[in-house]
């Protein structure tokens, strides 16, 4: 099973008056994350956009552990938890340099026709393209590998 994981900086401007990354912060990165993983799979956010149908984010969920600060380095690990025929559920791991869980999360997102916005259904040749990157938790840190560097 594949996993994305990239690695990025901490900037001033991702700072909170408390000195330690704002929350808002790991959604921009699953964002980030969610990009590359379309990106991985032959269906960059434009290609998806010609084929008829786009990915909605309907929930969003974080649980924060440690808090990152500016200069740290962070990692970040992403698969699909679940597929079905028009939603998918994405899992993100946020650690430090040291290895260091600082977050987990995940999103749901519906597979929409671009014109309705309703759901869609992936096609069977849609769907294959995203089998590599469904996994159980567990099964994620022995298959890790990056895929791609953001600074």
């Amino acid at each position: 099973m594949q996993t994305i994981c990239f690695e990025l900086e901490v900037y001033s401007f991702h700072i909170d008056f408390i000195g330690h990354v704002n929350n808002i912060v790991y959604v921009q990165w699953m964002e980030i994350g969610r990009t590359k993983l379309l990106a991985a799979i032959g269906l960059p956010t434009h290609a998806i956009f010609d084929q008829g149908f786009v990915p909605v984010l309907v929930q969003t969920n974080v649980t924060y552990k440690s808090p990152l600060f500016l200069g740290d380095r962070v990692q970040v690990e992403l698969w699909l938890s679940e597929l079905r025929n028009a939603s998918a559920v994405m899992q993100f791991r946020f650690y430090n340099a040291e290895r260091t869980l600082a977050a987990e999360g995940w999103q749901k997102g519906l597979f929409a026709d671009r014109q309705s916005m309703r759901p869609r259904r992936l096609r069977p040749e849609e769907r294959a393209l995203f089998l590599p990157y469904v996994h159980q938790t567990d099964e994620v840190t022995s298959s890790s590998s990056f895929v791609g560097v953001s600074r």
